[in-house]
């Protein structure tokens, strides 16, 4: 049961935490959890507003000799991806999180768990309800939305934080303190397509692509991972050749988090379907055999159905969009050369549908050079040019320069040197953190990400680290403790 999390420690954040499983919060449906929050911060008697985009503040104000602290905003997001398996049977909208203790790690049964970010937003609440905890003037921070579109962070008023040190609590790995992020924009690309009635000479086969692992497209993205859509564009267009069409076809769902699973039903002319059955065999023991290291429980499958009635893609338009999408660049484009082991430039195509006769494909492009951004946007709009379709981009979201001079990071070096006795690794992040958009808002804020380790974010195989937890908590407590003076 989820209440085992509780007795976790530190219980300053595993109580907040298993409070933030109960309360229904998928990107776009946080008002459940705002009004926890604010509900939270008012038991306190603490100084708490919503604004007009559902962004909760909370202030609380310095304990007594740290008054000459520089004010700090402590922030982290509400929201969380809402993802799980096929068979799971699970509304975001509706039911908590079944959160479970797994040896080392804490796991959700069939779905995201949410410790992206509700391990951040549980630790800035366990800061301001403890009354032993020393620091300066604080400032809480739970934005909406950050996983579809970061509206929180972009609607905030640029008036409405004081602080001075924003410490962004969203990053996955215990031991490395973030100090630039990769910039965003999604792109929506619709490629028309024309269809027939399926005529009677024709059968009905079903592929479904299931077991990937997926994951977090930026912070992910570099491992390999098979991506489901790509994988059913790959069949579709080797298998041509035996006049197989489009019925219907779908896959994957959120701009940020790598297909796990696709669906398409075929139409094949019954005198060639048992040459369709083998070549598709042949050609899905090959994938397999690709990705038996990064995803050893990739599962293809191909089932008899009924298609009588239905319509499918003309064999013109069934090839042309096909090939479009399997055209479209995805995965790692370019490493960094500042930052030898970062990605650069990624695109993550992330979801496949058809809707009134066009195909339509969503993709989330990242990358920490604005230029190489826009560039890959013109190669994607290009492609589906020439299939007759057309691209548009919106959401951009800018990076994070590292600031090498912070006094913050100065600090957490020197804590962290002298608690743990090594240093901590400073990093750049090919993922999108609310840091670009606040630092346009707040230009002279100092900024320094970091948190716990995180496992396989935005897929039902995300896990947090018990341990790791801990010595966050314990990290963050010493930071506040010893935080620049004014």
């Amino acid at each position: 049961m989820s209440e085992e999390i509780k007795s976790l420690k530190p219980s300053e954040i595993w109580e907040n935490f298993y409070g933030l499983t109960q309360v229904p919060r998928p990107s776009k449906h946080e008002a459940k959890v705002t009004e926890f929050v604010r509900k939270f911060g008012e038991k306190l008697g603490l100084k708490t507003t919503v604004d007009h985009a559902g962004n909760v503040i909370i202030r609380k104000p310095a304990t007594p000799g740290m008054e000459n602290r520089k004010p700090i905003v402590l922030q982290a997001h509400l929201d969380m991806v809402p993802q799980k398996n096929s068979e799971t049977i699970h509304d975001f909208e509706k039911d908590p999180i079944d959160a479970y203790i797994d040896g080392e790690w804490v796991r959700a049964r069939g779905t995201t768990l949410g410790a992206d970010n509700g391990i951040g937003a549980a630790a800035i609440m366990g800061v301001l309800a403890s009354k032993t905890l020393k620091h300066g003037p604080l400032e809480g921070l739970f934005t909406i939305d950050e996983e579809t579109g970061m509206t929180g962070a972009i609607e905030l008023s640029p008036n409405a934080l004081k602080g001075e040190i924003l410490l962004n609590l969203d990053s996955e790995t215990e031991g490395e303190i973030y100090v630039g992020c990769a910039g965003g924009l999604d792109g929506t690309l619709k490629i028309p397509v024309e269809v027939e009635r399926v005529s009677r000479d024709r059968a009905g086969v079903a592929i479904a692509i299931t077991g990937l692992k997926g994951g977090h497209s930026g912070m992910d993205i570099i491992l390999g991972r098979a991506n489901s859509i790509k994988l059913m564009e790959r069949l579709l267009v080797h298998l041509q050749r035996y006049d197989a069409r489009i019925v219907s076809i779908e896959g994957g769902s959120l701009r940020n988090a790598i297909p796990r699973e696709a669906f398409c039903t075929l139409a094949i002319p019954t005198t060639k379907l048992s040459r369709f059955k083998t070549a598709a065999t042949e050609l899905i023991a090959r994938i397999k055999e690709e990705y038996k290291a990064v995803d050893p429980n990739l599962s293809i499958t191909l089932k008899d159905t009924v298609v009588k009635g239905e319509k499918c893609f003309t064999a013109h338009t069934h090839l042309a969009s096909m090939q479009a999408v399997l055209g479209i660049p995805n995965g790692v484009i370019r490493m960094s050369d500042a930052m030898p082991g970062l990605v650069e430039t990624s695109s993550n195509l992330a979801s496949l549908r058809v809707e009134r006769n066009r195909v339509i494909c969503q993709c989330l492009l990242r990358s920490s050079v604005e230029s190489a951004k826009q560039a890959l946007a013109e190669e994607m709009g290009g492609i589906v040019e020439l299939a007759g379709g057309n691209a548009s981009f919106d959401n951009g979201y800018p990076g994070w320069n590292p600031n090498m001079n912070s006094p913050i990071l100065k600090t957490m070096r020197e804590v962290y040197e002298h608690e743990y006795k090594k240093k901590p690794a400073i990093m750049a992040i090919h993922a999108g953190l609310e840091c670009g958009i606040l630092g346009g808002s707040y230009p002279k804020m100092d900024m320094i990400s970091f948190g716990p380790t995180i496992m396989s974010p935005h897929s039902p195989d995300e896990r947090v680290k018990i341990d790791t937890v801990g010595k966050f908590w314990d990290f963050l407590c010493k930071i506040l403790e010893n935080s620049p003076k004014k």
